[in-house]
């Protein structure tokens, strides 16, 4: 079988890593369609959009993306190139696994969690009211018409916080189900219930609803705050997480620092009209060229898009082969030295080639 998949080789050091990543998916024996697509600052000039129409194109045909890092202004210029895919394919489950691979630099070890972040939903659903627009005034004086212990300042910048029963429930059930097939024991769902009692509150009732339907899986709750403390103190207890928008998206990058961050981080961003796996890091422009950056993240992204498209089998001697070139620690990248100065440190080219021989 030959998988359609939408290439999207980014910018900064997006290229190289992406070159580095096809050649071991290549070498797994699975074959690809490659609709090889360009987005980010490097065609900003082009086509006035670091998102062109021919990339939204390919995705709609292939409904299977796998994207280098792109960069995403500060302050200022385009919003997220990865929020917009997310948005306009309606992918409302990010995926982000973090799992510690021995000879990866970590002061935790055994750690093996899979959290689940909801995309579309909650304060990143975008809908904010700007400090002292009349529209802004009139839904604090309605709040407060509403919720006499609401205290607001009239210079408040305002923003609402939908979680809705359909939204928690497809992503409640597309994280069960995920657990079951990866064989996991247990689930837990966070959240803030009691202080937010009606948004997270509702989070919660629903999650438990549809635990009920899993009862071969252990269901538990926890607040965010407490699952914060929780997870540097004993990360071993816990299994697969799963988040509203915000909390989620913190708690990820909190799992990839238990496990040697973000370059060892992958990610996927799934729902019912297709997915997109990316590397979780940045684009680190200041290293485009060098052959320098660790390709670990984006190669264990290529893994989860097997996984996702049917190839199990290629997805695990991806994976196998990634652990053994880090156990080893000969060929791989200065990020994963123990001194960041050691000269045996490899390229990234060096590093996937190393990859694809332990996978032969």
């Amino acid at each position: 079988m030959v998988h359609d998949v939408t290439l999207i080789r980014g910018d900064g050091v997006g290229p190289e890593l992406m070159a580095a990543a096809r050649r071991v998916l290549e070498a797994t024996g699975v074959k690809f369609n490659w609709d090889v697509q360009d987005a980010g600052v490097d065609v900003l000039e082009k086509y006035g959009t670091p998102l062109p129409d021919a990339v939204l194109e390919s995705i709609r045909r292939t409904r299977v993306a796998y994207k280098a890092p792109i960069t995403t202004p500060i302050g200022t210029g385009f919003r997220s190139v990865n929020v917009a895919i997310r948005k306009e394919f309606d992918q409302f489950a990010n995926v982000r696994p973090c799992k510690w691979y021995p000879g990866v630099r970590s002061r935790y070890q055994n750690v093996d969690l899979i959290m689940f972040r909801e995309n579309t939903e909650d304060l990143y659903a975008g809908i904010e009211f700007e400090m002292g627009r009349p529209e802004t005034k009139e839904l604090i004086h309605w709040i407060r018409s509403k919720q006499a212990s609401a205290k607001i300042f009239d210079d408040a910048g305002v923003s609402i916080k939908p979680i809705s029963v359909t939204g928690t429930r497809r992503f409640a059930k597309f994280c069960f189900d995920y657990a079951r097939k990866h064989k996991r024991k247990k689930v837990t769902a966070i959240a803030k219930a009691n202080i937010m009692k009606y948004t997270d509150g509702l989070y919660y009732a629903v999650c438990r609803e549809v635990a009920k339907e899993y009862p071969d899986l252990q269901y538990e709750e926890m607040l965010v705050d407490n699952m914060c403390m929780q997870l540097v103190q004993k990360p071993e207890l816990y299994d697969t997480l799963m988040c509203p928008n915000l909390y989620g998206d913190i708690l990820s990058d909190l799992c990839a620092g238990l496990v040697g961050g973000l370059g060892v981080a992958p990610g996927a961003n799934i729902g019912e009209k297709g997915a997109m796996f990316e590397a979780v890091h940045g684009s680190a422009p200041k290293y485009k060229g060098m052959n320098k950056v660790n390709p670990t993240a984006l190669i264990l992204a290529g893994m989860m898009m097997l996984d996702y498209l049917g190839e199990a089998d290629a997805a695990r001697r991806v994976e196998n082969a990634v652990a053994a070139v880090i156990a080893e620690g000969k060929s791989v990248t200065y990020d994963m030295k123990a001194d960041r100065n050691d000269p045996t440190a490899v390229g990234t080219k060096e590093m996937a080639d190393a990859i694809i021989a332990k996978m032969n």
